[in-house]
């Protein structure tokens, strides 16, 4: 029998529904409470009128928000490219080749290993408030590691990629062909069963759009839904196929057009914005100013990775976004939420409203916008998932 619990004296609630508060996208309430009974919230309001419940917490005043859903990480890998991270700092520039350092450690590893290391960074995130996380495959690149990845995920999330088409392996690269034809035959049906996503990384150094099509497609023809590394290093394909397959996410999105833009607005393919990409190998900062205006539905996500984005922290890439990319405060903090969950084209999570998943976190501050104007600072103080106190 699940007991109820109210949180109350929250400075400001975020619940990211617009019919609550203060009618902003954010559904701001002032001085609130949340009741949870079981996995759910099941109220929300103003702290002096909330319910009897069975248990209580007293906020301190502090701010709650949803859980961060983080919708674009690469956490099943093994090894380390300091080396490389340094390089580029001192003048290198980035391209997709880096990532076969990763694969061969990835291949070298044992299952004990990689879920070690993938057990490691989830605690590091749920540390910094991530209730839901996606993460891939793509640092196998062979049947069995490919699968192996996923099943090692699968054990941690319900939000597992199939990224087979991260790059074309070393022992491909002579004739990449064949290796789209391992990946949307053989491979697919090893991953398929234990996957709910299907990726690829659509970029020069990496697969043409021609190929990303037909490796989407095979996924799709399997029952797995696309989503898409799209315009990361270059103008390219990659969003207009988004779109054009309905994919979940265009990831990246730093160089658009004016159509990819547009294309973006009318369809309900979310634009995932990785500013912790941008950092670690000091690009271009996506225009997020640019998409929102535009009516693009916005996601923030930490995109990480041992290579080009080694960053687990949503709150860091709140702060990125509001200082380089545009971004409000509410717009980042949305983004890093419901838009996030929209991505996964989810519901019960990213907001905090009667029937969502009791997923949120307190921060050690009055308002969610300290996490952009306290910047490096570990605000997080405490962290429900599913109805549970985790931290």
């Amino acid at each position: 029998m699940s007991s109820s619990t109210v949180i109350t004296n929250i400075a400001a609630l975020v619940t990211n529904d617009p019919s609550l508060g203060d009618g902003s996208p954010l559904g701001l309430i002032q001085d609130a409470a949340v009741v949870i009974d079981g996995d759910r919230v099941v109220w929300t309001g103003e702290s002096r009128k909330a319910p009897a419940t069975d248990n209580r917490v007293d906020a301190g005043g502090r701010a709650a928000l949803p859980g961060f859903v983080d919708s674009h990480s690469h956490l099943v890998f093994a090894g380390d490219r300091t080396q490389e991270f340094n390089a580029r700092m001192s003048g290198r520039s980035y391209t997709a080749g880096g990532i076969r350092t990763t694969v061969a450690a990835t291949r070298a590893a044992t299952d004990a290993e990689l879920e070690a290391n993938l057990t490691h960074y989830l605690t590091e995130a749920l540390r910094q408030g991530t209730t839901t996380f996606e993460t891939k495959s793509g640092y196998g690149l062979t049947v069995e590691d490919e699968a192996r990845a996923l099943r090692a995920a699968a054990r941690h999330t319900d939000e597992v990629t199939f990224l087979g088409a991260h790059i074309v392996p070393p022992e491909h690269a002579d004739d990449p062909a064949a290796y789209v034809a391992l990946v949307t035959g053989e491979m697919l049906d090893a991953c398929a069963p234990h996957a709910r996503w299907i990726d690829v990384f659509c970029e020069k150094g990496a697969f043409d759009g021609d190929q990303a099509r037909a490796i989407l497609t095979a996924g799709r023809d399997r029952g797995l839904h696309p989503r898409i590394h799209a315009n990361q290093l270059s103008y390219g394909p990659g969003v207009q196929l988004a779109v054009e397959l309905d994919a979940a996410s265009a990831d990246h999105c730093t160089h658009l057009t004016d159509a990819d833009v547009d294309a973006l607005a009318h369809s309900d393919t979310v634009a995932t914005l990785l500013p912790g990409a941008e950092f670690s190998t000091r690009a271009e900062w996506p225009d997020a100013r640019r998409l929102l205006d535009a009516g693009v539905t916005v996601a923030l996500s930490t995109d990480c990775n041992p290579g080009s984005s080694f960053t687990s922290s949503v709150p860091f890439c709140v702060a990125l976004a509001v200082r380089d990319m545009g971004m409000t405060p509410d717009e980042a903090v949305w983004s890093a939420t419901a838009g996030g969950a929209a991505a996964l084209r989810r519901t019960d999570i990213g907001r905090l409203a009667p029937g969502a998943r009791a997923d949120l976190l307190l921060l050690d501050a009055p308002s969610h916008v300290h996490l952009a104007y306290r910047p490096g600072v570990p605000l997080v103080a405490g962290v429900w998932r599913r109805g549970v106190r985790e931290i």
